[in-house]
């Protein structure tokens, strides 16, 4: 039932379609990939799955056997329409479990029918960690997740602080999620293949901290968009002035003379509550 390399190359020529970096097209060709992917998300029987660019439908043809439903998410008119199609001909017993919504995941308030649990996706590299942020603000019944994106962006996502790779994805991740690395996968997986390497990032859902999402939101972007300036230097903007910095690191009990990078999300929302 999987697509294999030369099912994937016949649908893409039906198609006429060819994969474009714009839309971070890279398409797996391998059923074993697949069948990690949905092993190491630990979907079940009552999961309502959300994923977001299925493309030709290699993830969507591995978890659909899996779980109670799939909502795909998908930008491309044209492979929007063709995925039912492939599911028809391929799993036609499971044609029923899937729902396709032809929309940019960054602009997405929602999905129909009823609440997701799981979001598993193979993310186009150029908007993975906005995408992934946009569903889990907007969709919060998400529980739990896995996402192959760029190795790169894996590293930050799942990164604690004083790490090298720490910032503002590994921040704003965390104030929705408990996320860590789980594997990689190698380029020769996709056609067309990348030119680097993708990490896969696991992710559960957790209370966020006690303030507000959005004024903690501008704190983590003040702090990191001088990242190599003090605290008391990079926040003068936000709070007013250097001195006004400083007051308020240190009714939140943070050394003004830190950086941004040795915060975890709840110094940031403390911080934010100040």
């Amino acid at each position: 039932m999987l697509l294999t390399a030369p099912d994937v190359r016949r649908l893409a020529a039906q198609l006429d379609l060819r994969p474009t970096k714009q839309l971070g097209q890279n398409f797996v060709i391998d059923p074993n990939t697949v069948r990690r992917l949905v092993r190491t998300a630990g979907v079940g029987v009552d999961d309502v799955v959300v994923e977001v660019g299925p493309g030709l439908g290699s993830l969507t043809l591995g978890l659909l056997p899996e779980v109670k439903r799939v909502v795909a998410v998908e930008i491309d008119v044209a492979l929007g329409r063709q995925l039912p199609l492939t599911v028809a001909d391929r799993a036609p017993e499971l044609a029923g479990r899937l729902e396709v919504v032809l929309q940019d995941a960054l602009l997405l308030e929602g999905v129909p029918g009823p609440p997701p649990t799981a979001f598993v996706a193979n993310l186009p590299y150029n908007v993975a960690v906005p995408v992934l942020l946009r569903l889990l603000e907007k969709l919060p019944s998400l529980e739990r997740g896995l996402v192959m994106v760029q190795a790169e962006v894996a590293d930050r996502l799942a990164a604690s602080p004083g790490s090298k790779t720490y910032g503002v994805p590994s921040v704003k991740a965390a104030w929705y999620a408990e996320v860590s690395k789980a594997g990689t996968i190698g380029r020769n997986v996709f056609w067309p293949a990348p030119n680097v390497d993708s990490g896969l990032v696991a992710f559960t859902r957790r209370e966020p901290p006690g303030a507000d999402r959005v004024a903690t939101f501008a704190v983590i972007d003040a702090a990191f968009a001088q990242r190599r300036k003090t605290l008391r230097a990079a926040l003068a903007g936000w709070a007013g002035s250097p001195a006004a910095a400083e007051e308020r690191l240190r009714a939140a009990g943070i050394d003004p003379s830190a950086r941004g990078e040795v915060l975890a999300v709840e110094d940031f929302a403390r911080l934010a509550s100040t």
